[in-house]
């Protein structure tokens, strides 16, 4: 099992190498193939990593420029393991489901390698190898949004990318200088992430150091002001890549809030609170009114994940267990929800070639299982109780409860919008009456339509009413990380020391 990790990450590159040579007939069954392989390689990962234990595991340490402590080094804690999980099951949901025709070999080979470098983000311990892993992932997406995509798909392509490549710059500055700052306080270079976590850095390099990595990570969640790029990116997107932006690629971003900027910037973390959380607070409530006012289907699912991002943001910055298990809960939700939701989307599209709420009307006549299964991803999406959406944001918002009692209580209650704007699009497109005749000859979900959402929807009923297998690996690794966290709190401003976050117990 040592070197499972590394499978994971370079088994789709090089099956993506491999899919070159397959027959264009055979390729759409060829990458259904290769990743459900990776599906069941990350369940043998989950079934043999040991859910008590907090620390890493599957480590594996290559050195590649080991002059500036510059290693391929992987591992999995509780924090990781279930987004991985999310990656492979989500990539190949979206390949059973796919429906695009153009140049579709081209395309699968583009997931494959976008699957890699996703893997990768989610298991690097290494500072640069999770940068380039990071600055990878941009090229396959801008490659869908723009080969693939709408009408205005080059704009949104260019957009995507610069937005996030220009925030990735700002991050990389900070990484650089931090294991520079680990040079002159150890006499040794290292970007390894835990190395790097022993520093007690001085509280007004705490503040540069977190704005530096802030910018990187919120432009991908995206944050408000951040935020103006995903609409775009979702609305030109063809239905695969909404799927997997959604689902996986926003996750990075709180993902590395999680991973950097809470262990590494405990001080400044603290600070920042009361911030961040108004951005989150201005995200939930003004996207929440976008979407609603939007009369495509498309831009209101994407304007809810911006929407629900801020959730996810409020639940990380709660500083402690609660809350951050419950945003790593909720990532997991908003994966599959998304994802299902944008699916759902795609399936009406590729028949009546419009997304358009306006054009639709009494579906739930026409396409009853269609109709079934969308009120059951809807439901999972507003957080109803029993879903899978409703148990991430109850912890989450309990855990900023601790923080902030007030401005727990106003996200609580503008998350009500999110159920506002999803149950008037239900009522408009699936009640009434049939007034449109192209709509009245409309065929019901098919075989490989239902095949890719059942098991959506098993999980957003089974993990909300059991999810003890995702939160209980989580709470062991995060309350080591808040543990860590407490222990580097300053006692003075100036001194550059390490803590040796070995001896920390964990809280149980």
């Amino acid at each position: 099992m040592d070197y499972i990790l590394s499978i994971l990450i370079f088994f789709p590159l090089f099956a993506a190498f491999i899919g070159f040579m397959v027959n264009s007939n055979s390729i759409r069954v060829y990458g259904i193939i290769v990743t459900l392989i990776e599906f069941i390689i990350s369940i043998i990962m989950y079934v043999n990593f040991d859910v008590q234990n907090p620390n890493m595991q599957f480590t594996q340490n290559i050195p590649i420029i080991p002059s500036y402590g510059i290693n391929y080094i992987v591992g999995i804690d509780g924090i990781s393991l279930f987004l991985i999980l999310m990656t492979t099951f989500m990539s190949m949901i979206a390949l059973i489901a796919l429906s695009e025709k153009r140049a579709i070999k081209n395309l699968i080979i583009t997931i494959l390698f976008l699957e890699m470098t996703m893997v990768g983000v989610f298991v690097v311990l290494d500072a640069i190898i999770f940068y380039l892993f990071w600055e990878l992932s941009l090229i396959p997406m801008l490659y869908i949004i723009g080969a693939w995509g709408g009408n205005l798909r080059i704009y949104a392509s260019i957009k995507f990318f610069l937005y996030t490549f220009l925030g990735s710059l700002i991050m990389l500055v900070g990484m650089l200088y931090l294991g520079y700052v680990y040079y002159q306080t150890t006499g040794n270079w290292s970007f390894n992430i835990q190395d790097w976590n022993m520093l007690i850095l001085p509280f007004d390099l705490q503040m540069w150091l977190f704005i530096a990595f802030f910018i990187g990570f919120a432009v991908k969640v995206p944050m408000f002001p951040f935020h103006t790029w995903l609409p775009y990116a979702h609305g030109q997107a063809p239905t695969v890549g909404s799927v997997i932006l959604a689902a996986v690629l926003l996750k990075m971003g709180t993902y590395g809030f999680v991973r950097f900027s809470l262990p590494l910037f405990p001080d400044a973390s603290s600070f920042f609170v009361i911030p961040v959380a108004i951005l989150s607070l201005i995200a939930i409530i003004y996207t929440a009114m976008v979407a609603y006012a939007q009369e495509d289907m498309k831009q209101v699912i994407a304007y809810s994940s911006v929407s629900h991002m801020g959730v996810i943001i409020l639940g990380i910055f709660a500083l402690n267990v609660e809350g951050i298990s419950g945003a790593i809960f909720l990532m997991i939700s908003h994966g599959i929800v998304s994802g299902g939701l944008f699916l759902l989307v795609g399936v009406i599209y590729d028949r009546r070639h419009t997304k358009l709420i306006c054009d639709f009307g009494g579906l739930a006549k026409v396409m009853p299982k269609y109709a079934t299964m969308f009120a059951f991803v809807m439901m999972g999406a507003i957080g109803l109780p029993l879903t899978i959406g409703f148990v991430g944001e109850f912890l989450s918002l309990l855990g900023f409860f601790r923080t902030s009692p007030v401005l727990a209580l106003v996200a609580g209650m503008t998350i009500i919008l999110g159920a506002v704007y999803m149950l008037v699009m239900y009522k408009k497109v699936f009640f009434g009456e049939v007034t449109n005749e192209e709509n009245k000859k409309l065929l019901d979900l098919n075989k490989k339509e239902l095949t890719a959402l059942i098991p959506l929807v098993i999980l957003i009923i089974f993990l909300g009413v059991y999810p003890k297998p995702i939160l209980e690996p989580a709470n062991n690794s995060v309350s080591k990380m808040v543990k860590i966290m407490h222990a580097k709190v300053l006692d003075n401003d100036t001194a550059v020391k390490l803590v040796n976050v070995n001896s920390i117990g964990v809280q149980k």
